[in-house]
């Protein structure tokens, strides 16, 4: 009996990543593993392009609006801290995006409404990893600010052109870019672990968002080159979404969207999943 109940307080004091480990395996996936998950995740947008391509409109209009919105009030030198913190958010953001891969994987019909409910009504689990990734996304905004005043003192910002042109040709920018990016790095690798396959977890699985990011964390370290590699396409393909003033995320943001879907779908057992 004694033993019994020693097992019972074993399994009860079992750290949490051995717990998510158990309930969700995590498959061991080709390094050229990304691609195919772009390949399914393009079949997906142009399976259903009008819900795609409207979902993608929508956040490019919306940059757009904020990038017009800065300009018009000065902080227009704002809007490279902003593209990166909407990379940090992106995953939730493309949450209606995985709905619709999911209902298509399924045979249902796929409508914009549904993908909009699960992009910005979000319940439960969901809306506590959105409020999580909201955080970081915050904090990053705020060391922004607290890097530049480091490097500058109280100086207003300048503008967008002015500012540039200082961080990639005087001293204190380039150590500014250097400082800034490398912190950048981390806080985006960090989150990248914790969400990279979290949120399509936590609309299709009874799970809290503890045992989800742990899993996602165990995706990222089961399947390193992969998840570097996936990382390096999302950065890549979203930048060239920004570069061509903001347009090509019509495309950019619903093509990682179904393809993180199939990333998922790809790394997480959920057939032995409780």
């Amino acid at each position: 009996m004694a033993a019994k109940s020693s097992a019972m307080g074993a399994r009860a004091k079992a750290p949490a990543s051995v717990s998510a480990e158990a309930r969700y395996p995590i498959r061991e996936v080709s390094f050229d593993a990304p691609y195919h998950w772009l390949a399914a995740g393009w079949r997906d947008l142009w399976r259903v392009p009008g819900v795609s391509l409207a979902y993608g409109a929508m956040f490019a209009v919306a940059g757009l609006l904020l990038a017009l919105g800065l300009t018009q009030i000065g902080l227009d030198s704002l809007m490279l801290v902003l593209a990166g913190g909407f990379i940090l958010i992106g995953p939730m953001l493309a949450a209606g995006l995985y709905e619709a891969s999911r209902r298509l994987e399924k045979g249902e019909t796929v409508s914009l409404a549904e993908t909009l409910r699960y992009g910005f009504f979000k319940t439960g689990q969901l809306a506590y990893m959105g409020l999580l990734l909201t955080l970081i996304f915050l904090a990053w905004v705020e060391i922004a600010f607290l890097l530049f005043m480091l490097f500058y003192g109280p100086e207003p910002m300048p503008p967008f052109a002015t500012f540039l042109t200082n961080l990639l040709l005087t001293p204190r920018g380039v150590a500014l870019l250097v400082v800034g990016t490398s912190v950048g790095a981390v806080l985006a690798a960090a989150t990248y672990a914790i969400s990279a396959i979290s949120v399509p977890l936590l609309m299709v699985e009874r799970v809290d968002v503890v045992t989800a990011a742990i899993t996602s964390v165990n995706a990222c370290r089961k399947n390193p080159k992969a998840m570097a590699l996936w990382a390096v396409l999302i950065a890549a393909i979203m930048g060239l979404g920004f570069v061509t003033l903001l347009l090509g995320l019509v495309i950019a943001f619903p093509l990682i969207g179904h393809s993180t879907w199939h990333a998922f779908r790809d790394l997480v057992e959920r057939g032995k999943s409780t």
